[in-house]
């Protein structure tokens, strides 16, 4: 019985002295499904833990050594101060030229109300402990998958990470590409394609000032990955009825095709399959409001993909008629926000910390 099992499990058939090795045949649909798994140009992200029985003083030790590696944290405790001053950008603006992306978490989704008492649905997105880790320029960037960006070949790509971690936790390999960037090491990296001249020194930090009410943004995410779902709930199918002759037919997705000369199954048919796990962009959102103390900024809409606290990648619009007109902080915003003004609202919203009714003496 045990060697009828491991004969199995090792997907070989004994007869006799002989061996004769099993071809495992893959499902008709294992192409359809999203990968999972990072690609093969990634890099080995976190190595294996173990429990150590680290002292306080060994871990004040290792952060000082991880600290002496990387370079000194660009942002300490979230004041999102520089310890060195960036050299600014002589480059000007202009509508064609595209700016730098950040990583932001989806945190919820909250109503706002305009001046005419309409309400309007927003998401919350905030942007956390963004720093620069890379800038290639144009002639060295060679990507394993080459994104569908016009003039590729005469823009640039820009690496972003966010939410510093504990290098102990992280390959050597991972590691090292934060090693000239002046920062620890991140959690979540992105690429954004940008032009030469939108180009940014490794270290400089990125946070809600890089954009302005009113601007129109892309939100990049990935939809929440249900599994493997029905045509109900997948596609929206209304189904047979509960009673009145119906046999075990209630939820399925009944005729997909017709015969005769044309008997086929068209492509593109809403059949059961894998629903969720796919990127999707939403473009041309507005930002109504922003809060600099906390790096929030509140979007328009409530389809931004992804769950709360997934990540999401927002950058420029790309939508003609909602581009900038007027120049945004380029290549990014240097210096510290206002201190007495944490809220920015955009002029048709209703400010709800501002006085509504005035008292005057008679």
């Amino acid at each position: 019985m045990m060697r009828s099992v491991i004969n199995q499990f090792l997907g070989l058939r004994l007869s006799g002295n002989c061996s004769v090795l099993v071809t495992q045949v893959r499902d008709k649909g294992h192409l359809s499904r999203p990968r999972l798994r990072n690609p093969q140009w990634f890099l080995r992200k976190e190595i294996t833990k173990y429990n150590d029985l680290m002292t306080a003083e060994n871990k004040q030790f290792v952060n000082e050594v991880g600290t002496n590696n990387f370079g000194v944290p660009a942002v300490i405790k979230d004041s999102l101060v520089r310890t060195e001053a960036p050299t600014a950008n002589e480059a000007v603006w202009t509508p064609n030229l595209r700016r730098c992306g950040v990583i932001a978490r989806k945190i919820g989704q909250y109503p706002l109300w305009l001046k005419n008492g309409e309400r309007i649905r927003t998401t919350l997105l905030q942007i956390a402990d963004n720093h620069v880790i890379k800038y290639i320029p144009p002639e060295e960037y060679l990507p394993a998958q080459v994104p569908k960006v016009a003039n590729l070949h005469k823009r640039g790509c820009i690496l972003v990470g966010s939410e510093t971690t504990n290098p102990a936790l992280l390959t050597k390999e991972y590691a090292g590409i934060f090693r000239n960037s002046g920062v620890l090491p991140k959690k979540n990296l992105a690429r954004f394609i940008v032009s030469p001249e939108a180009q940014l020194a490794p270290g400089t930090p990125l946070n809600v000032n890089h954009f302005r009410i009113g601007d129109f943004v892309d939100v990049r995410g990935k939809t929440v990955d249900h599994g493997f779902q029905g045509v109900v709930k997948r596609h929206g199918f209304k189904g047979m009825p509960a009673s009145h002759g119906v046999t075990k037919t209630h939820r399925r997705a009944g005729n997909i095709g017709g015969g005769g000369e044309k008997g086929r199954v068209w492509p593109g048919t809403k059949m059961p399959g894998h629903m969720g796990n796919r990127w999707r962009i939403i473009k041309g959102l507005r930002v109504w409001r922003i809060n600099t103390k906390y790096n929030v900024m509140w979007v328009q809409g409530s389809s931004v993909a992804g769950p709360t606290g997934g990540l999401v990648y927002i950058y420029d619009t790309i939508l003609p008629f909602r581009k900038n007109k007027e120049a945004p902080p380029f290549p990014t915003f240097y210096g510290e926000p206002q201190q007495d003004v944490d809220d920015l609202w955009y002029e048709q919203l209703h400010n709800f910390k501002s006085e509504s009714i005035t008292y005057e003496n008679e």
